[in-house]
């Protein structure tokens, strides 16, 4: 550990140098990730790939691989059915087992899987551009890479789709005889066609959703190591407890063999979220061979094979009275949720159940198709499926605005559900617990100076030489925590004698200081030094159960449950007081993390009590209901008609995610999520050529990420409306930007062009749908 640092100023406050525990180590290179865990005798797995997205795999052969210096093994999944079991592996491990079918909660149907099991190496078909057709271990990775190089393997090609709304035809199957719509759905009520032909306005809209890439620093890693009948595994993952299920039942295994330990994880956004086929094929060949093996997927293949974001294809239409109060709502949605129905194919759900947004709509009905694409599966992504139903509604908004003629910002307030309606059941299925939306615009509106800017863009529109000038604005809604059957946790706090504390949790940070955030909280809940507060999280050998992090929970369910477990130890504390005292209980206190008597102010601390009393330990079981964090987000956006780029000028974002446990990391969190927010909006997307092959051979020439250069000056602000879900009153707070900032970017530069068609303007907006839309036809007159 480096010598302690000097304090200094930080937003106005003094702080010491290293902001958050996590910090001192990871800034200074003192790290541990899976790559960094050095185990005797392991051996690195290299997987050899196919190119083309959809074809029948012929002859692999491995057998010169074999022959590589420093090569332990190849294999074809035809191969691993005849590679002899170790004495350990047990009688049930044979051949290769299928990726495990992942259920969340409402989000996944068993029934959508059966015929279209996901095969960790290919047998027959390939489906998707980077799947793998063998695997190979070496001595190291080079050597491993090496080996790769010498198998051989050929794909007789067969047609590709790639969009979902072109696969929905069914022209080309991915599975023989089966449909590649793999589920539908829907959420509220049809909508009677009366409803639209008697509307004063209705506007309709097509969307894009570009398919996006997660791009976490790290990506990612598992080492299996065999230790007599357990295997203990360690990976980059977001649900430690999860993968440690979903192995041991593809091995045969009861869960107790086998021991899954997170190390740091340099981030995830919900793609390490699962069991994948590289997992399934190194903790199938460790057990196999008992030797250590170890996958890290390097970026090159994370960008062809990781999983991906969003990708919808949606119709919407929205209709309101003469006064722009809102009367129906539809939404159509095809979903893209790539090459087999695994984790991704009931996540458009979200879309649907989200699709009301913050407005009072009557009327709302959505319907969807989840269809196999060849492509990699879909996943989620920071936000899932919220973010394409805000911008299907946001987007539907503002052209409504102009069909009526009222300023986008009225609109929104003439239609937001009002604070006294909370909670408010949505015609989707939603119970909404709490929001005030008004004030959240209201603070957007002037923070960022809309009225200037207003009166900047109508001086511009007589003026043929400036560039065009566009406001942007995206209210958006939420769901934080998970849902129904997972909005609980696991942990236990544990006192010894010395007086430290000690708090196992289920979950696993990827990033978002957990170190920092849950050792203060409880602290604070006990009255005592954080630093006694020591954190374990993220092995299941210490804390047996557990849900994980995902869906914006830690804060909100986590948090809850350490609120609790320090209640159950103040309670402990006091009881135990009393017998060492003879006293009544409520006769002893707790107070600043000591127990005493109101009689005769007897006074204990904790390490003394446990002294006296024995170890002090408390484990229990927490859930909670789920929230709906909530904001407004403006973007200012200049745009070159000529080169068709765009220059945002200015972006607030104004967030509420209830009780802010961590000022400082919640503003990060916003900070970090708006970046994300951009890339989808102006750069990011996956672009597929007739073989179903992602053209991305460039690397992050091809897929291109905002870097320092293309940041815009950023206003973070929040408001606070507690939720009555959870006892912390904390909503989920890391996913804002990602939700609600790609459509006020976008609605920013349909206001500054103004197209009669804004169905032109799909994300990414590059150079290329700029200047097209630019050059198209213009509404008849300027708002």
């Amino acid at each position: 550990m480096p010598a302690r640092p000097q304090a200094h100023k930080y937003r106005g406050a003094i702080v010491d140098q290293w902001a958050r525990r996590e910090d001192a180590r990871l800034l200074t290179g003192n790290g541990r990730y899976v790559a960094d865990i050095d185990v005797p005798g392991c051996l690195d797995a290299v997987f050899v790939r196919s190119k083309l997205g959809h074809g029948a795999l012929r002859d692999v052969d491995c057998a010169a691989a074999r022959e590589v210096a420093g090569v332990a093994g190849a294999w074809s999944a035809a191969d691993l059915s005849d590679l002899p079991a170790c004495a350990h592996a047990g009688a049930t491990l044979q051949d290769l087992p299928p990726v495990p079918h992942t259920v969340l909660a409402k989000l996944s149907s068993d029934e959508a899987v059966v015929g279209r099991e996901w095969p960790a190496l290919v047998k027959d078909r390939v489906r998707y551009a980077g799947e793998a057709v063998a695997v190979v271990l070496g001595e190291d990775r080079y050597l491993a890479e090496d080996g790769a190089a010498e198998v051989t393997f050929h794909v007789d090609p067969l047609p590709a789709v790639v969009t979902p709304s072109a696969a929905a035809e069914d022209s080309v199957r991915l599975f023989d005889g089966l449909s590649n719509i793999a589920l539908r759905g829907e959420a509220g009520q049809p909508i009677d066609d009366g409803v639209w032909q008697q509307a004063a306005a209705v506007v309709e809209g097509r969307y894009r959703q570009n398919l996006l890439m997660p791009m976490p620093m790290e990506c990612r890693t598992i080492l299996a190591v065999p230790e007599g009948d357990r295997l203990t595994v360690w990976a980059g993952h977001q649900m430690p407890h999860r993968l440690r299920r979903e192995l041991a039942a593809l091995l045969g295994w009861s869960k107790e063999r086998i021991r899954v330990v997170v190390p740091d994880t340099g981030g995830a956004f919900g793609s390490k979220s699962a069991a994948f086929p590289e997992f399934v094929v190194v903790a199938f060949l460790a057990v196999k061979l008992q030797r250590p093996v170890r996958w890290i997927e390097d970026r090159l293949e994370s960008m062809m094979v990781a999983t991906r974001g969003r990708g919808q294809d949606q119709h919407a239409r929205l209709a309101a009275d003469a006064d722009g109060r809102l009367l129906a709502y539809e939404l159509n949605i095809d979903a893209d949720i790539g090459a087999y129905p695994h984790l991704g194919v009931g996540l458009p759900m979200q879309t649907a159940w989200m699709a009301t947004g913050p407005y009072a709509t009557p009327q709302v009905h959505a319907t969807l198709r989840s269809v196999l694409t060849n492509t990699m599966l879909t996943y989620p992504y920071r936000g899932a499926g919220r973010p394409e139903a805000v911008i299907a509604l946001e987007r539907s908004m503002d052209t409504l605005a102009r069909r009526l003629g009222i300023d986008p910002a009225e609109l929104r307030r003439r239609n937001f559900i009002p604070p006294e309606s909370f909670p408010y059941e949505t015609p989707t299925g939603r119970q909404y617990d709490s929001g005030e939306y008004a004030r959240a615009l209201d603070l957007a509106l002037e923070s960022v100076g809309y009225d200037t800017w207003r009166a900047e863009q109508a001086r511009r529109r007589t003026d043929s030489t400036a560039k065009p000038l566009g406001i942007g604005i995206s209210c958006y809604v939420e769901r934080s925590g998970g849902e129904p059957g997972g909005l609980h946790e696991f942990g236990s706090i544990e006192v010894t004698a010395d007086g430290s504390v000690t708090v196992r949790l289920g979950a696993a940070s990827s990033g978002q200081s957990h170190e920092t955030v849950f050792p203060a909280l409880v602290a604070k809940f006990l009255g005592i030094d954080e630093h006694r507060v020591r954190l374990i999280e993220g092995d299941t050998d210490e804390q047996p159960q557990g849900l994980g992090s995902f869906a914006s929970r830690t804060a909100q369910v986590a948090g809850a449950l350490l609120q609790h477990a320090c209640l159950l130890v103040v309670e402990e504390a006091r009881s135990r007081a009393a017998d060492l005292w003879k006293l009544p209980l409520d006769q002893v206190e707790w107070s600043g993390g000591t127990v005493q008597a109101s009689a005769d102010e007897s006074l204990m601390d904790l390490g003394e009590l446990v002294k006296h009393t024995g170890p002090l330990r408390v484990e229990d079981r927490f859930e909670t209901g789920m929230a709906f964090p909530f904001g407004s987000h403006v973007a200012v956006a200049e745009v070159d008609p000529e080169l068709g780029t765009v220059e945002l000028l200015k972006i607030v974002t104004v967030d509420d995610c209830g009780v802010v446990l961590n000022p400082d990391i919640v503003h990060a969190q916003a900070f970090g999520s708006a970046l994300q927010g951009i890339g989808q909006a102006l750069y990011e997307g996956i672009p597929y050529d007739e073989a179903g092959t992602p053209m991305l051979g460039n690397g992050l020439l091809d897929y291109l990420l905002p870097t320092f250069t293309e940041v815009p000056p950023i206003e973070i602000k929040d408001t606070c409306t507690p939720s009555p879900s959870s006892p912390l009153g904390a909503k989920g707070a890391g996913e804002s930007g990602c939700i609600g900032l790609p459509a006020a970017i976008v609605n920013a530069v349909v206001d500054a062009l103004q197209p009669a068609d804004p169905d032109l303007l799909q994300m990414p907006l590059t150079p290329d749908v700029i200047w097209r839309a630019a050059r198209a036809p213009k509404l008849e007159e300027n708002r």
